[in-house]
């Protein structure tokens, strides 16, 4: 059985957390703590350090999700979670344009860090207020190869499909 190491990150409230509770088969592994700075203004609970969840694809690949923290202060976890890992997803909170610039500066910790193959996840499109994934791509700068996914981070299925298309991007960029 082969396991992959996966990692998710976004800013905070992107939904980072609810991506992995959504598909994980164990309970996930969570540092959720009492929010002590600006951030509680958003949410009561951030994490802290890191979640973790894990999933079986097929009876020969199982995935390890390691969700990173979103607050700034704690992104020297960002490193540790990254060793390792096979494929990315940035989780942008669709709703939020005032979080793009810090879903940017993620992303250009992640690409300098490491040449890992990402997908982004337009997550919460099922707010009325939701960015299309073509505006997100506009607003983000990103270029054309870089798949930019509608999410649901609540929706089990929805979590598959960008699971599914990270691992189609991890595949064709390992036969170029």
């Amino acid at each position: 059985m082969q396991t992959v190491k996966m990692v998710i990150s976004g800013a905070v409230n992107a939904g980072k957390t609810e991506f992995i509770k959504a598909i994980s088969e164990i309970e996930v592994v969570s540092t959720e703590r009492r929010a002590t700075d600006d951030t509680k203004l958003i949410k009561k609970e951030t994490t802290v350090a890191m979640d973790f969840g894990r999933i079986a694809i097929a009876d020969d690949l199982v995935l390890h999700l390691f969700g990173t923290p979103g607050q700034k202060r704690f992104d020297f976890m960002w490193e540790i979670l990254s060793e390792g890992m096979l494929g990315l997803v940035i989780l942008v909170d669709s709703t939020r344009p005032e979080t793009f610039r810090e879903t940017n500066r993620i992303i250009d910790f992640f690409v300098s860090y490491r040449d890992t193959p990402y997908v982004v996840a337009a997550n919460k499109q099922d707010k009325p207020n939701a960015w299309s994934p073509d505006e997100l791509r506009l607003a983000l700068r990103l270029p054309p190869h870089v798949k930019v996914l509608p999410c649901i981070a609540s929706d089990r299925e929805s979590v598959k499909q960008v699971l599914l298309e990270l691992l189609y991007v991890i595949l064709q960029q390992s036969e170029e």
